[in-house]
């Protein structure tokens, strides 16, 4: 029997791109985005990680829904800032979502170090959670070094200017944003921590 998988997004492509690893893995579920239930509020994101965040958003949704609940947290990481902006990725210019504000405002706050400090990492948490309250959180990171400035069309958020150190001879030199979307979700932080949570959800879903 297919089993339905709610997703804590109501982004069509984050839902399409857990749905093409589920399916790669030979799943049979049906994998629904939290606008199928739209009555039930966007979660706030209160815990101080990634992985803390992931499980609140689904643990909310598995107990809201009464179905198995997967959700995601992801960030920029940058080392010479300590790891910030972090979980404050989203707002680090201090409105939610306005990713040009929030470039503008990381890449002056690093404009005077140079390439050989500019390391950094996406780093992104997966939850999936039961209504009966059991739990798996897996990880997954891609690293890289910031440019100076933002280059491609693609991606949102902080993609024009990380550039993966991951395989050097597909990459070439191009930021995430100039990647295609298969290249991308082929090395990508969420791909890799979507795809360590496939054995969990085969496992706890039968």
């Amino acid at each position: 029997m297919t089993r339905r998988l709610v997703l804590a997004t109501r982004n069509a492509h984050k839902v399409g791109e857990l749905h093409a690893i589920l399916t790669a893995s030979g799943l049979d579920v049906e994998l629904v985005g939290a606008d199928a239930y739209p009555e039930i509020p966007d979660v706030k994101e209160t815990g101080v990680t990634f992985a803390e965040n992931a499980l609140l958003k689904a643990r909310t949704l598995a107990d809201a829904t009464g179905l198995p609940a997967v959700a995601d947290d992801s960030g920029l990481c940058v080392d010479v800032l300590g790891g910030a902006p972090g979980i404050f990725s989203a707002r680090w210019a201090g409105r939610h979502g306005d990713d040009p504000a929030n470039l503008r405002l990381l890449l002056a706050q690093i404009a005077d170090i140079d390439d050989p400090h500019r390391g950094a990492h996406f780093a992104c948490a997966a939850a999936l959670a039961l209504p009966g309250g059991t739990t798996r959180v897996t990880e997954g990171r891609l690293t890289g070094t910031l440019r100076h400035t933002p280059a491609g069309a693609g991606g949102f958020g902080y993609d024009p200017i990380l550039q993966p150190d991951t395989d050097p001879a597909m990459v070439r030199g191009r930021t995430c944003a100039e990647l295609t979307a298969d290249e991308k979700n082929a090395i990508s932080h969420r791909g890799k921590a979507f795809r360590a949570l496939t054995p969990h959800i085969a496992e706890l879903l039968g």
